[in-house]
């Protein structure tokens, strides 16, 4: 018996891919599971990992996982015993050869090297079998699309493709490669004796936690750009799916029962069409309707990838009795995606960490709310709840439903008068009391706004309404709570529309005045903020704050502490405000910007970039002209101070030559000047000699 337990847990288990979605989360099922498990008679539907809790049996008979991943994957893959990244051939067939069970999955993608890498790996098992210590399992996953072609039998036009069918298969033009592997596949089955046994698993199309071939529709629902969710082509086609939990556990059934029959057919119970499957995902998740567009413009929108396209596009009905026959499976989804299209949403948000964020902003007039809200709902992609917003959109939904009634849902004359009743109180509400419309109005449009599927997707930030307590409490009042209430004073709220953050910004009355003050007359007439209507709001809302309950006390209840921020001149554009506050939310919880805002924002970052550039370029121009005109002028001074220089030298050797040069004039110039003109007038041949000794004659005359 030790030895049989030793040899169960030593079972090793190499999935590819594993950094994929289908390989992904079939290695994370399998890390859960415990040997042998599923030869146990059935049990209730459970999630795998709350069987890895049930003590140490189930934590030391897990399967050990190791796998591929790509080279770029930075995702921590806690199940994953060893993670072998981009390894080459001579080292990946070593890690192959030290695991019992090889799952090579090749049902997500059309790549030619994924099933070249998948061929190569058999063929070198196959050949190298002879060294092994004990049998190994090859298990290939492939695809539902190796049938694409398949016809139903001819005495039987309706009936539905099965396991016992697969020699009959016809593949899609594009699966031909994954048919010739699943041929090779089941040629070593047929094998005696052979240490390395086969099994091709067709899988359907899978579904399930994140989503992967059936994501833009879940997307495109959550996020509700469009009033209606596409259908690419007439959706009369039958899809064959499976869950992705169900065909992890459709591979752990192989493992442990090693079927006679080679070849498994992977597809759950259900026989819907596309339509009433993206029908259903509409209808749970988004618009509630569907519009049927071409399948070119799946491809115009980049909605879908061509293969994708090609895979929503089979259209066979299968079954698979194997599954019910001879397996266990712990079925997730068994029914399909129709029937239980609320717990799949509930997975797709969960695995795709889709949040709501619901935020409330209070706060006195002008202390900057709409400003805070619509960077918020920027940052973090939610709705902007505006009161006066939601009242001008609730008339115009009324008018429109009385201008349409050739439209079938509005053509009732019951419909009819309601409208017209509910329009006339709103509007008769609004004139009545100067523009605010009445709270037992103004509170179900806003209920209404906040159950939106928007709203509960995506959450939204309420802008300063409701203002006191007793709106607060008729506004997200749980009414499913009355029974409990008489127990306790205080009244329970409704999760889904309650804010979960509430935010008070405040701010002096001198701040406040200061601000409405510096508003255009214009600006200020629209958002009330004129001195004769700012001054009496300022003071109703003081007085709001300064009762017994307040709109505070209310959220304290409920155990949502208010957040006071006070405003200040020091941050005109709200920077710290809204640092404070994203800090307190935390990071996004939805999808982040979509393709065309992130070529929108790199526009913007490089037009920003090229506009710093020219800026930068006419600054240091300037301060060029600048240093040239410094530089010209310290070389005029310098030319200046030179010639003053030259100038001062001048007077100064005048000055000092003035006694020498009297002296001359009196004593030598005369008779110097006499001798020469005598010179002159004799011309003789020594001059020089001449003039020696007419000056010594001179001389010697002047002394006797």
């Amino acid at each position: 018996m030790g030895e049989e337990v030793e040899q169960v847990l030593s079972k090793r288990i190499f999935i590819n891919n594993v950094d994929k979605y289908s390989s992904k989360f079939i290695a994370k099922y399998l890390s859960t599971c415990v040997a042998g498990e599923s030869s146990e008679e059935a049990e209730p539907e459970e999630e795998p990992s709350s069987r890895s809790s049930e003590g140490q049996t189930a934590e030391l008979g897990t399967f050990k996982i190791v796998g591929t991943v790509s080279a770029s994957s930075k995702e921590k893959l806690s199940f994953l015993q060893h993670a072998y990244p981009s390894p080459s051939r001579g080292e990946l067939l070593g890690h192959l050869l030290q695991c019992d069970v090889v799952v090579y999955n090749i049902s997500e993608s059309t790549a030619s090297d994924q099933v070249e890498e998948a061929t190569w790996a058999l063929t070198e098992l196959h050949s190298k079998m002879g060294s092994f210590q004990s049998q190994k399992l090859f298990i290939l996953v492939s695809s539902v699309m190796t049938w694409a072609l398949t016809k139903p039998p001819k005495d039987d036009p309706d009936a539905h493709l099965t396991d016992e069918d697969y020699r009959r298969r016809r593949p899609h033009p594009s699966f031909k490669d994954h048919n010739t592997l699943e041929k090779l596949v089941l040629k070593l089955g047929r094998e005696k004796k052979s240490k390395l046994s086969g099994y091709a698993v067709a899988s359907g199309l899978q579904y399930g936690r994140g989503e992967n071939i059936f994501h833009y529709f879940f997307k495109a629902s959550w996020s509700m750009p469009l009033d209606k969710l596409p259908l690419f082509g007439p959706g009369l086609n039958q899809v064959p799916i499976i869950h992705i939990n169900d065909l992890a556990s459709v591979i752990q059934n192989t493992i442990d029962h090693k079927p006679k029959s080679h070849y498994i057919l992977a597809v759950d119970d259900s026989k819907n069409t596309l339509e009433e499957i993206v029908m259903m995902i509409s209808e749970t998740l988004g618009p509630g309707k569907i519009q049927r567009l071409p399948k070119e413009e799946a491809i115009l929108m980049r909605a879908l990838e061509p293969e994708e396209l090609e895979c929503l596009s089979v259209d066979q009905g299968m079954e698979a009795p194997l599954l019910k026959d001879l397996f266990n499976v712990r079925w997730t989804s068994e029914s399909g995606m129709v029937e239980n299209m609320e717990r799949i949403v509930s997975e797709y948000k969960h695995f795709r960490q889709l949040l709501p964020i619901r935020i409330f902003l209070t706060g006195p007039p002008a202390v900057g709310k709409s400003t805070v809200a619509q960077k918020l709902c920027d940052y973090y992609k939610l709705h902007h709840i505006k009161v006066e917003q939601l009242i001008r959109e609730k008339i115009q939904q009324l008018e429109e439903i009385l201008s349409s009634v050739d439209q079938p849902e509005n053509s009732g004359e019951d419909m009819q008068a309601v409208t017209q009743e509910q329009l006339e109180a709103i509007q008769e509400s609004l004139v009545m009391d100067q523009g605010v419309l009445a709270d037992h109005l103004m509170i179900p449009i806003l209920q209404e706004k906040l159950n939106s599927k928007p709203c509960a997707h995506q959450g939204f930030v309420l802008d300063g309404f409701p203002e006191t307590y007793e709106q607060a409490k008729m506004i997200f009042l749980d009414e499913d709570s009355d029974g409990e209430e008489g127990r306790s004073k205080i009244p329970g709220c409704n999760k889904r529309i309650t804010p979960e953050h509430v935010f008070v910004l405040d701010a002096s009355d001198t701040f406040l005045s200061e601000r409405a003050q510096s508003l255009p007359q214009g600006a200020a007439e629209e958002a009330g903020y004129t001195r004769e209507a700012f001054v009496p709001r300022l003071a109703q809302y003081r007085l709001t704050t300064s009762l017994e309950e307040t709109l505070w006390d209310y959220f304290d209840e409920q155990e949502i502490h208010p957040v006071h921020i006070e405003v200040t001149f020091d941050d005109p554009e709200s920077e710290a405000v809204l640092k404070m506050i994203t800090e307190a939310v935390g990071e996004p919880k939805n999808y982040g910007p979509s393709e065309e805002e992130l070529a929108e924002k790199a526009r913007r970052l490089a037009a920003a970039q090229l506009e710093a550039r020219a800026l930068g370029a006419v600054e240091k121009r300037r301060r060029d002209e600048v240093e040239l005109g410094e530089m010209a002028a310290k070389h005029e001074e310098w030319k200046r101070n030179r010639e003053e220089v030259k100038r001062q030298e001048r007077e100064l050797m005048e000055a000092r030559s003035l006694p020498l040069r009297n002296y001359l004039m009196k004593y030598v110039m005369p008779s110097l000047s006499q001798a020469m003109l005598d010179c002159c007038a004799q011309k003789p041949e020594d001059p020089i000699d001449y003039l020696a000794e007419h000056l010594l004659q001179n001389v010697t005359e002047d002394s006797t």
